[in-house]
């Protein structure tokens, strides 16, 4: 799987050497240390989280090297002494990582990914880790809740040109782990194996001298199971003049603009007396979660999403923290208010009914697991050890069915859009 971006070791923060600086003069930096990433509580009050990202996170660890390049700005802007610029050069991370594989559910407090290694090693990973984990695993929250108003309709992620052009290739991949079916980014095809699907823009349309002349050209080439977008002048006779260029084997028509409810109504009527029986339809156009909702008892066969999932549908990040919570083996924590720890190297368990239904998540000490039901859970699962890849790790497909079968195990006020509380209780041990 290839890294996102430059592989730059310099995508780290400037404070996080400083500390490396300081812990290096002063004998600490190789102390045993164990950071955890964990959220203190869910954005906008949503219900649950869905982690992505931990395959990109092992990704970026393993190419992430201080080059000759990097080390000659650090030098050149004096951020840091020789010392720690001799460090840095023969950096590679040595240390275990422990953590929930992608596609796991997430709660307030949940361990989600636990780093252990020296300070040094440890520290200098904040940032990468942070703005990896921070930023998959909101997309995926968002377009969980998607794919679930959708109710097993299909949606397309296509918000590419609605963020940055590398933030949107992480984006389709969180959406398509979340449930999207397909994307129209070819990056994220390319790279991850995502399907993609696309099709034309009002431009097209407007190119050709008439709105049928644009589809017997598009039809020409893509066959008559294309889509075409039938709203760039008046949907009625849009979609009459498709039918008519393409017959009744017409694949789907788009509708981009206006009520899409009332509008895909009325379109799927006129396709029925059209003959165009099979048909499908899409809607498209600031579509997020709630909007979806709201279209269920309409006759929309797919969704077109872009905006609201590549900007977490108002929640961008995650707000996932990195803390130091173990040095040498003691427990440390931050008492800060509103900002407390709890210290100390941890684990997890679900617990369930024998139904499947989730009861609550219990987080405990990792050297003193609590006794297991026949239907408990452990979360967390090894991801690196000395530095290397611990086995086979869950691949994005395993991820895809992981989270299935997690949104099943909800109680079903889990599920609801509105604000509330965590779906599941975490308790501490």
């Amino acid at each position: 799987m290839e890294q996102i971006g430059p592989s730059t070791a310099l995508l780290t923060d400037h404070y996080e050497l400083t500390m490396l600086g300081s812990a290096l003069a002063d004998g600490s930096a190789d102390r045993d240390c164990v950071f955890e990433v964990f959220a203190r509580r869910l954005p906008g009050g949503r219900r649950y989280g869905v982690v992505a990202g931990t395959g990109r996170v092992l990704d970026a660890i393993a190419d992430f090297r201080f080059t000759d390049a990097e080390l000659t700005q650090l030098e050149r802007t004096a951020v840091v002494d020789s010392t720690t610029l001799s460090w840095l050069a023969d950096y590679r991370f040595s240390g275990d990582i422990d953590g929930y594989p992608e596609g796991e559910l997430y709660f307030p407090g949940s361990p989600i990914l636990t780093v252990r290694g020296s300070f040094a090693e440890a520290v200098v990973l904040e940032t990468l880790i942070l703005s990896i984990l921070n930023h998959d695993s909101a997309i995926a929250s968002a377009a969980a809740r998607m794919s679930g108003a959708a109710s097993g309709r299909p949606i397309i992620e296509m918000g590419g040109r609605r963020t940055h052009e590398l933030a949107a290739v992480a984006a389709a991949r969180a959406a398509y782990l979340a449930g999207f079916a397909t994307t129209s980014n070819l990056e994220a095809g390319r790279r991850y194996g995502i399907p993609t699907r696309g099709t034309t823009a009002h431009a097209y349309i407007l190119l050709h001298d008439s709105e049928e002349a644009a589809f017997r050209s598009q039809v020409a080439k893509a066959g008559p199971d294309t889509t075409l977008l039938v709203d760039t002048y008046d949907i009625t006779r849009g979609i009459e003049t498709a039918v008519r260029v393409a017959g009744p084997e017409l694949g789907a028509v788009r509708i981009d603009s206006g009520d899409v409810g009332v509008l895909a109504r009325k379109a799927r009527e006129q396709l029925d007396d059209l003959g165009a029986t099979d048909t499908r339809i899409t809607v498209s156009g600031d579509l997020d979660e709630h909007a979806i909702a709201a279209l269920r008892a309409e006759p929309v066969d797919a969704y077109g999403v872009g905006t609201s999932v590549v900007t977490g549908s108002g929640a961008p990040s995650a707000g996932m923290v990195y803390k130091l919570v173990d040095v040498d083996g003691r427990p440390v924590a931050k008492r800060s208010e509103d900002k407390a720890s709890r210290g100390g190297r941890k684990s997890a368990v679900r617990r369930h009914k024998a139904t499947g239904t989730a009861l609550e998540e219990v987080v405990h000490p990792a050297d003193a697991p609590p006794e297991l039901g026949e239907h408990d859970r452990v979360l967390p699962i090894p991801l690196l050890r000395a530095g290397r890849t611990a086995g086979d790790l869950p691949t994005l497909e395993d991820a895809r069915t992981k989270l299935r079968r997690a949104m099943v195990s909800l109680p079903w006020e889990g599920l609801k859009l509105s604000r509330g509380e965590p779906a599941i209780p975490t308790t501490f041990s």
